[in-house]
């Protein structure tokens, strides 16, 4: 056995090669592929996005080519703002032998919308701000219960 091979301890004891044991991957070995963590992953399958895997019988999980493919699709639908439970649904419609594209389009209009919203309160937000720095007096008058500057702008604001 090389340092590149693994020993399997279960009966039988059988050497296998980095990256496969069983005809799969083991937990650690497809975080590492897929750009996650094991409890990341073990936190997909009690969400039900990932099936459970087979189990060797020593019971360590065992993931297919399928589950690193599915990975790469949550993984890449989480930088797009999609939350678990969002590609939960998504994959759940796919399972279910139907296309999820028409949901999905529809998901994107809703999250374009509501990033639009929440940029448009952003620069409300930075807008006020600015505001407070170019009327910034260096001793403010009036009493205040803090911070006269933050307390004025509020009601010259309203």
């Amino acid at each position: 056995m090389t340092l590149t091979e693994r020993l399997d301890l279960d009966p039988g004891g059988r050497v296998y090669a980095p990256g496969v044991g069983r005809n799969g991957l083991f937990i650690g070995e497809l975080a590492a592929r897929g750009g996650t963590t094991r409890k990341a992953l073990r936190l997909y399958e009690t969400a039900g996005i990932l099936p459970a895997p087979r189990r060797t019988a020593s019971g360590y999980r065992v993931y297919d080519a399928e589950a690193l493919r599915l990975l790469g699709f949550v993984r890449q639908a989480q930088r797009l703002g999609f939350t678990l439970g969002e590609i939960k649904e998504i994959v759940g419609i796919k399972r279910a032998g139907r296309a999820p594209c028409p949901h999905v389009r529809d998901l994107v209009r809703r999250k374009a919308d509501e990033l639009d919203q929440r940029l448009e309160d952003l620069q409300q937000v930075r807008n006020g701000l600015r505001h407070l720095l170019k009327r910034w007096r260096s001793a403010p008058r009036g009493a205040a219960a803090v911070c006269p500057h933050i307390e004025h702008t509020r009601r010259t604001m309203r």
